[in-house]
C-alpha cells in the first residue's frame, strides 16, 4: 500500500534497492575454462623442439633428434635413435609419464599417446608407424557408446621388437625379449620371448 502524500522516488528507489541482485556474469570464468580446454594439450619447449626438428629429412639427425626432445623435458636413455621425431601427445605431466630407455630405435612416423604412464626399456626396437595408446572410452548408453576417458599405463619390455604398423592398446604389457607382428593389434599382455601377430594379436611361437 502507497501512503497518500509519499514521495514516488524513494518508492522506486526503495522498490529498486530490495530486488535480488543479479548473479555476476560468468564469461570470464567459462572463457578462461574453454581456453584451458584448448591449450591442454600444448607443450610449449616440445613444440619448439618438433619445429626445429621437422627441419629435418628423415634419417637424418638420428641423434639429434632425442638430444632436442631430452631438452624438452622427456627422459629418454642414451644410445636411442630416432629415423624420424615420434608425434607424442599427452596431459600436463606427459614428461612425467613417458621414459624411454638406453639404445633404444624409432622407425619413421611412430605415435605415443602418454595419457597414462608408458614405460619403454632398453633396447626396444620400433617398425615405421607403430602406435602406443593409453586412453580410451568406457562403454557408454545407446545416445553416445564412447563413454568417460580411461588411461591405462602401457610396458614395453627390454628388448622387445614392434613390427610396422603394430597397435598397442592401454594396460598392455609386452614381455622381454617378444617380437609383435607387423599390422598386429595387440589387446591382451604378451609374454616374455614369444612371437605375437594377428588381430586380435595371438601367440604364433616361442623364442629361444
Amino acid at each position: 500500500m502507497v501512503h497518500e502524500g509519499a514521495n514516488p522516488m524513494s518508492i522506486e528507489r526503495t522498490t529498486r534497492d530490495a530486488r535480488p541482485e543479479e548473479p555476476p556474469a560468468r564469461s570470464g570464468s567459462k572463457l578462461a575454462r574453454v581456453a584451458r580446454e584448448e591449450l591442454d594439450g600444448l607443450r610449449l619447449r616440445l613444440l619448439m623442439a618438433r619445429l626445429a626438428l621437422a627441419l629435418l629429412p628423415e634419417f637424418v639427425g638420428l641423434r639429434l633428434r632425442p638430444r632436442l626432445l631430452r631438452l624438452a623435458g622427456l627422459h629418454i636413455g642414451r644410445g636411442t635413435v630416432m629415423a624420424g621425431t615420434p608425434q607424442i601427445t599427452g596431459g600436463p605431466d606427459l614428461h612425467k609419464l613417458l621414459r624411454i630407455g638406453r639404445d633404444c630405435w624409432f622407425n619413421v612416423g611412430c605415435f605415443l599417446d602418454v595419457r597414462a604412464e608408458v614405460t619403454i626399456g632398453d633396447r626396444v626396437q620400433f617398425g615405421q608407424q607403430v602406435m602406443i595408446l593409453t586412453h580410451t572410452h568406457e562403454v557408454g548408453g545407446p545416445d553416445r557408446r564412447s563413454g568417460k576417458l580411461t588411461a591405462l599405463p602401457v610396458r614395453i619390455g627390454p628388448g622387445a621388437w614392434l613390427g610396422a604398423r603394430s597397435t598397442i592398446l592401454p594396460g598392455i604389457t609386452i614381455g622381454e625379449g617378444a617380437i609383435v607382428g607387423a599390422g598386429a593389434v595387440v589387446a591382451a599382455d604378451v609374454p616374455a620371448g614369444t612371437v605375437v601377430g594377428g588381430v586380435p594379436a595371438k601367440v604364433i611361437r616361442e623364442l629361444d
